[in-house]
């Protein structure tokens, strides 16, 4: 069974087969790549959250007392 799995580029959609010879999966090429990486750097993109800390959540940089 040799189904042939293809996705689409995140940047720019362009169909890409995934397998191991696809050097940039899931992306199309190198350009693509860099392009993702230059969003995510410069925070355009970022992974949701339930919400933001904030300084009057729960929480202390102190390391827990493990007795």
């Amino acid at each position: 069974m040799n189904d042939v799995t293809v996705v689409n580029c995140p940047t720019c959609n362009k169909q890409v087969i995934w397998d191991e010879l696809s050097t940039w999966r899931p992306f199309c090429s190198k350009r693509c790549q860099l392009i993702d990486l230059g969003e995510w750097a410069a925070e355009e993109k970022r992974i949701p959250s339930s919400g933001d800390l904030n300084d009057s959540d729960d929480w202390s940089e102190q390391p827990l007392d493990r007795q």
